[in-house]
């Protein structure tokens, strides 16, 4: 039986593992880390066909009792005109659901629990260092500790920095580093400004800003800040009270909830780097093949990352299911997946561009953003949110 070397124990490690095994091949996760969740503090929406892929694995039901629904966004300006309302795209008919709510450190939780629950080995501590195909076409994977691991393929689950990326194509492009922090907090000292399945998007004059309610009343928020790039190091150096002291100042003149929520955010703030890579020339090798952000990622706007991985494990494993030579699988995959990721990405940087700060931009959006949602938008929500996987 086929047998795949899986780098990367995050959200797409743990769905491409369980999405193997339901195709009949057996998988084994190695992560670098010595344990913790993915991302850990910040949060996101897995829209209807993140869970559609889910469900089509049978790992949804985790992922929906782990989390809260998002059925709505309000969009507000920085002078706290309510520019209008709309229904968070997508709905899975048949599992009876819509976007849901939680952070990446749950959902990173719960779909590595139900992987364990399936008996999928997942290694910790196993940081990738070389690759290389044999002679009889298995990969051989060498890790920093010395250990070694064999097996038929490798998928690169590895993220925005993917060494396996490298590997596959040593010239392979950069993540382009957007300018902007995505900082986010969580408080319960501040009314929250909308009900629990409801977004607030608010398109401040220096930043904008997001945040929803969890269900006991907890007031989770995001802001992009923009920012030089940092090392990990320096960037986890920069405290809740320096984040909240340049947030507070982007949003002074604004009349919205957002400055009250970040004054009353005590000292669960967290930040992290927004890239985007919107093409990588080479997905794979004869033995080995990149999912996820190691292939495509896109800027946070669009909230799609999570999902996008999601789909990508459940249609690889399917193309390895009925394509037995790992090449052929490997291209049939890219087929399918190249044109779709491409365009999120490309729909989320002019997300992030409509979101910038900038009088004329100000001035358009505030004039075009009603006019977009009473005339139900610009058409994403059914190619976005409305994929579906035959399995």
């Amino acid at each position: 039986m086929t047998k795949a070397l899986i780098i990367g124990g995050g959200i797409a490690g743990a769905v491409t593992a369980m999405a193997l095994r339901k195709a009949g091949i057996d998988a084994e996760v190695f992560e670098a880390y010595e344990e913790g969740a993915d991302d850990v503090g910040a949060f996101l929406v897995v829209f209807a066909n993140g869970l559609e892929a889910l469900r089509v694995i049978g790992a949804h039901g985790p992922v929906v009792a782990n989390s809260f629904p998002a059925e709505r966004v309000e969009f507000l300006s920085g002078t706290g005109k309510r520019l209008g309302e709309r229904p968070l795209a997508g709905y899975v008919a048949e599992a009876d659901l819509g976007p849901r709510t939680l952070t990446r450190a749950t959902l990173y939780r719960v779909l590595h629990d139900e992987a364990r629950r399936r008996g999928i080995p997942v290694r910790h501590g196993k940081r990738l260092v070389a690759a290389e195909t044999v002679s009889d076409r298995r990969v051989v994977a060498s890790f920093a500790d010395g250990s070694r691991a064999e097996g038929d393929l490798l998928i690169g689950a590895d993220g925005i920095h993917s060494v396996v990326r490298k590997m596959i194509d040593p010239a392979a492009p950069r993540p382009r580093y957007t300018g902007q922090n995505t900082v986010c907090g969580y408080t319960r000292d501040v009314k929250p400004p909308s009900a629990p399945d409801t977004y607030t998007m608010i398109y401040g004059r220096r930043t904008f800003f997001g945040c929803t309610a969890a269900p006991d009343g907890e007031v989770w928020w995001f802001a992009n800040v923009p920012g030089p790039e940092r090392s990990r190091q320096d960037l986890a150096a920069v405290t809740a009270d320096q984040w909240r002291q340049r947030l507070t100042a982007l949003l002074e003149g604004d009349r919205t909830p957002a400055s009250d929520i970040v004054r009353a955010t005590g000292d669960h703030i967290i930040s992290s780097h927004a890239y985007d890579l919107a093409t990588t020339p080479q997905w794979f090798s004869d033995t080995m093949v990149i999912i996820g952000d190691a292939a495509h990622a896109a800027a946070p706007n669009a909230a799609q990352g999570a999902s996008m991985a999601v789909e990508d494990a459940v249609v690889l494993a399917k193309c390895l299911r009925d394509q037995h030579e790992p090449r052929r699988a490997f291209g049939a995959y890219e087929e399918l997946r190249r044109a779709r990721v491409e365009r999120v990405v490309a729909h989320s940087a002019l997300m992030a561009r409509r979101a910038a700060p900038g009088t004329m931009r100000r001035l358009v959006r505030d004039i075009m953003l009603p006019r977009s949602i009473t005339h139900g938008g610009d058409g994403a929500d059914t190619w976005l949110t409305g994929y579906r996987i035959e399995w």
